[in-house]
């Protein structure tokens, strides 16, 4: 294990940590909610609002992680906080000398993948990061990091509310135009937050709910269900032979049929359904309070409307359908839908086969 050295400015950086009077401080719905978004944007299970200090880090915010803090020599974003304008990213700990026997990497919570973005204050000072991690390793898109760094510039902001609110009490012959400023700037945030949010929850290529928005509408369709003994069904949609057209046409011809696709889907998607794109050429279809027999008809309804979509390039799609049983979870009706489907690819494509 490699700890990371002390920054150039350590003695500055800390003089402004101490300034936002924010280590040790209650949690704040604030800080939680940028790191929601943050982690699923980057779908990943754990994540953190992380400060330095001269021995340690503290989580201001954390998410999925059993610990408020840990040694600073141990933490990730000690490193991270060395580029003030960079957000490091770790692929595999594993594969990475600094952090390959890490005790938090070989043991709990067993980080694999992290990615950290530097809070970095007006004057170029890195007080710490916005940061996501997993267990699993993998990487993130362009699209991702550039939302990590905007979501870091909001954490900043809030600490930059924090010393307003603390200059506020000082200075109370001025406390009209703070109050003014802040309130502007509070309605900067919300605004901000909530295009975030609804970012967070979009894929970029289809415009549909992407797979974090899928999972969190099915725990809630799966709640519905269970309480009131109803029933729901789940489709996964698969188009075939799509590695094959992308080969063929290109990809850029392969994205335009996913977005074709994506409009055909939702413009002959059932009321009170919903609908999203799981990733590559798959794509998921939510049918709460739908029997098997309705379930099977409005997934054969938008089957054919694939079908009869363009003559110049033919597309069809095969169609994998569960129904909910008792006790069900998201992954055990994504894993009967996806059996559902392989059945429909065995037995021809562009087909539907359905599992009670």
């Amino acid at each position: 294990m490699i700890s990371a050295p002390l920054p150039g400015n350590e003695s500055e950086r800390l003089a402004l940590l101490k300034r936002y009077e924010i280590m040790d401080s209650l949690p704040e719905q604030a800080y939680d909610d940028l790191l929601a978004i943050a982690a699923g944007i980057c779908g990943t299970s754990m994540g953190a609002v992380s400060l330095i200090d001269p021995d340690r880090q503290w989580f201001k915010s954390q998410r999925g992680l059993p610990i408020q803090q840990t040694s600073r020599d141990v933490a990730f974003c000690a490193h991270a906080i060395l580029r003030a304008h960079e957000i490091m990213v770790v692929p595999d700990a594993l594969k990475d000398e600094r952090f390959l026997d890490n005790p938090l990497v070989t043991g709990a919570p067993g980080i694999r993948f992290y990615a950290g973005a530097p809070l970095v204050a007006r004057n170029g000072v890195a007080l710490g990061t916005l940061c996501v991690i997993d267990d699993m390793p993998h990487d993130i898109t362009s699209f991702q990091r550039e939302a990590l760094a905007g979501l870091s510039r909001q954490v900043v902001a809030l600490l930059e509310l924090r010393a307003a609110h603390k200059e506020l009490r000082n200075h109370l012959g001025e406390r009209e135009w703070y109050e003014r400023i802040l309130e502007i700037r509070e309605k900067e945030l919300i605004a901000e937050n909530m295009h975030l949010s609804h970012v967070s929850r979009i894929d970029a290529l289809t415009g549909l709910l992407n797979r974090g928005a899928l999972n969190a509408e099915m725990e809630t369709a799966l709640a519905g269900a269970a309480s009131s003994g109803g029933s729901m069904a789940m489709a996964i949609m698969d188009i075939d032979h799509f590695k094959a057209m992308n080969d063929l046409y290109g990809h850029p011809a392969g994205d335009a049929v996913l977005k074709s696709i994506a409009r055909t889907l939702e413009a002959h998607c059932p009321t009170g359904a919903t609908l999203g794109r799981l990733g590559g050429e798959e794509f998921a279809l939510l049918l709460p309070g739908q029997s098997a027999a309705n379930a099977a008809l409005a997934c054969e309804r938008m089957r054919v409307a694939v079908e009869r979509m363009s003559e110049d390039m033919p597309v069809t799609i095969s169609i994998g359908v569960a129904m909910c049983r008792s006790g069900d979870v998201v992954s055990s009706l994504y894993s009967r839908a996806d059996v559902a489907l392989y059945s429909a690819k065995r037995g021809g494509r562009n087909r539907i086969e359905i599992v009670e």
